[in-house]
């Protein structure tokens, strides 16, 4: 079992920078594939970022790519979306995931999700 905790939403302007944070319980941190995904009101959630389990491989939608970073330290349970030059439309709440296996991009591929933060930005 794995918890997943976030932290790092908030309510900022367009083009304003945050980072979301995502500790995970457990010792098998690095055995895992994270990905972040959100979710707009009235909207599916989607797929964001993923890293693969040693950090080397990442994945990131069209949307953000360019825009959004996500790293991990596997020593410290902990997986990181770097948020730059954000959008209203970025505006959504942000779900950290851990999958054990299959594709990156399928949010049912993820076995565990965490609480998901809100992330608000205002134009």
């Amino acid at each position: 079992q794995v918890q997943l905790v976030e932290s790092g939403g908030g309510l900022v302007q367009a083009g304003a920078s945050l980072r979301l944070s995502c500790v995970a319980s457990g010792r098998t941190f690095s055995s895992y594939v994270m990905g972040y995904f959100r979710q707009a009101p009235g909207k599916e959630r989607e797929f964001v970022a993923a890293i693969s389990r040693s950090g080397l491989s990442k994945y990131y939608a069209d949307s953000v790519k360019g825009r959004f970073t996500i790293s991990r330290d596997n020593a410290n349970n902990t997986v990181y979306l770097q948020m730059n030059s954000l959008k209203p439309e970025d505006t959504a709440v942000y779900y950290c995931a851990a999958s054990k296996g299959g594709s990156a991009y399928g949010s049912l591929n993820y076995d565990y999700w965490g609480q998901g933060t809100q992330v608000t930005v205002s134009s």
